[in-house]
């Protein structure tokens, strides 16, 4: 019983996420949808905002647990139907439901056997697992505003190191909100230009955003090195 108990969230993961291949669900994660339906979903959302907007938090939160591609666009999405400030804030949160999830599945079923895997290991795992074990909260906050570290190697690493789960969380949430509301400012903006324009050139509309574009740059790149000079100003604090 407890051996079921332990593997139970991997195989419940493992099933939602051949669920959603086997019946074609990812093929709708694309700017596509937005074209076709872009006008019905922002009619239902009129008429239904908070169940559309719970309900966009579910699925958010379940691809994002299940590692499905195409996430992106479910950002944008919230962007299209609630516009940069509930879209970036509700999906960050819905974010961090996912990265529980996987912290939840590499804790209970996974995690003697990556514990054990992460101390023989000399790659991006242990450095992440020693990094989040020295210092929760600085480290996952500064990951997460990278962008650019691998989002489910942080939650799987916090979970191996069974790390406090207030500061993870919080760190977390925090950390995705830049990034998500920049996204979701496009994602409004689409809105306005397909109203002008029903089938327009994806690739060309993407030219447009060159601003928050250079903001997602800013917080791969600058933001972590302020993070870390701020860390250093800091007794006690770890830098990563």
């Amino acid at each position: 019983m407890d051996r079921i108990k332990k593997y139970l969230p991997l195989v419940v993961l493992a099933c939602v996420i051949a669920l959603i291949f086997a019946m074609g669900w990812n093929r709708y994660l694309s700017l596509d949808t937005l074209r076709d339906h872009g006008a019905d979903l922002r009619a239902y959302a009129a008429q239904n905002y908070f169940l559309a907007l719970l309900a966009l938090m579910a699925v958010f939160a379940i691809l994002t647990a299940s590692v499905v591609p195409g996430v992106f666009f479910v950002t944008i999405t919230a962007g299209y139907l609630f516009g940069p400030w509930v879209g970036g804030v509700s999906t960050a949160i819905a974010a961090t439901v996912g990265a529980l999830i996987v912290y939840a599945v590499a804790r209970s079923a996974l995690g003697t056997d990556l514990r054990n895997k992460a101390e023989r290991d000399q790659g991006m795992l242990k450095k992440v697992c020693a990094a989040i074990d020295r210092d929760t909260f600085w480290y996952v906050l500064a990951s997460r505003l990278a962008v650019v570290v691998p989002f489910h190697i942080i939650n799987v690493a916090a979970g191996i190191m069974s790390v406090r789960l207030v500061p993870y969380t919080i760190a977390t949430v925090i950390g995705l909100l830049p990034a998500h509301i920049i996204y979701c400012w496009i994602g409004a903006r689409l809105n306005q230009l397909l109203a002008e324009n029903p089938d327009p050139d994806f690739q060309a509309l993407f030219g447009q955003f060159w601003m928050p574009m250079a903001g997602v740059f800013v917080l791969a790149v600058v933001l972590p090195l302020a993070l870390k000079a701020v860390q250093r100003r800091l007794p006690g604090v770890a830098t990563p």
